[in-house]
């Protein structure tokens, strides 16, 4: 999916609400079998209950990949059930040499034909670039998290600038608005101004609305553009919103909740 036809579903919608689907077999209904047959009908009947309101999934590799080859033969399937009319991601968070990244990229974006892939640039720009040579794919790379590890490294000081700055301004540099994405969480409200100073036109990843403590006001406050350039990503809040046979129509009426409070941040 290239960013014009992202804008347009966005727009089209007026939402830019992703889901996040991180199947825990711990955290199925009691209905469903603890594997991945299981994890399988639980993704597919929340996606069917959400598609209407979001414009993006997300999965996250590691439930699947906890599974063995069955979890990966799942997540294939899940993705080739999901419309191209919405954004597909992967989160796996890889990085690494140029010639492993290139098959990264290749195993995500060709064999099970994800559009974006989240990317960890600590080792530099031959563990990004690899990404981005892959026509209306995505690298969605971690820049500022919400999660209390940011702390460590994310905002440590580099003489005048964090170091999440010094990520921002030297990836953007080596990808295009139209090819990479970065991950902002949603509870660093305080930076929000900065990161749009740094990167204006970058659509922005946003975990952390909802459970992590992160505010839908405060993100759309700060991160908005002329072009929407958000997708905030909600995963526990909508897929758990019920343990029981009716975690799917419940997973739906709220992401159709959110996707009403995003409404609003549209021009008619």
């Amino acid at each position: 999916m290239n960013r014009a036809n992202l804008i347009a579903e966005i727009k089209r919608k007026k939402s830019f609400l992703c889901v996040g689907l991180d199947p825990d077999i711990l955290k199925l209904p009691a209905h469903l079998t603890k594997d991945a047959e299981g994890v399988k009908e639980f993704c597919l009947k929340i996606i069917a209950q959400t598609i209407e309101s979001c414009v993006s999934y997300k999965l996250n590799l590691a439930f699947f990949e906890a599974l063995g080859w069955q979890g990966m033969k799942v997540f294939d399937e899940i993705v080739a059930e999901i419309p191209k009319t919405h954004l597909i991601i992967a989160d796996a968070k890889r990085g690494d040499i140029g010639n492993t990244s290139e098959l990264y990229a290749r195993a995500f974006f060709e064999t099970f034909n994800c559009d974006a892939l989240t990317v960890n640039p600590y080792m530099g720009s031959d563990s990004v670039k690899p990404f981005l040579n892959h026509t209306n794919k995505w690298a969605i790379v971690l820049g500022l998290t919400s999660n209390e590890g940011a702390m460590d490294f994310e905002l440590e000081k580099m003489g005048d600038q964090f170091l999440f700055e010094k990520v921002l301004k030297s990836c953007s540099e080596w990808g295009s608005e139209e090819s990479m994405m970065f991950v902002i969480g949603a509870t660093q409200a305080a930076h929000f101004a900065r990161i749009r100073q740094i990167i204006p036109q970058h659509f922005l990843l946003i975990p952390g609305v909802g459970a992590q403590g992160g505010f839908l006001s405060d993100v759309c406050k700060g991160l908005l553009n002329d072009d929407i350039g958000i997708l905030v990503n909600s995963s526990r809040e909508i897929i758990y919103a019920s343990k029981g046979e009716d975690f799917a129509i419940k997973a739906g009426e709220k992401a159709k909740e959110l996707a009403r409070d995003m409404k609003k941040y549209f021009s008619s």
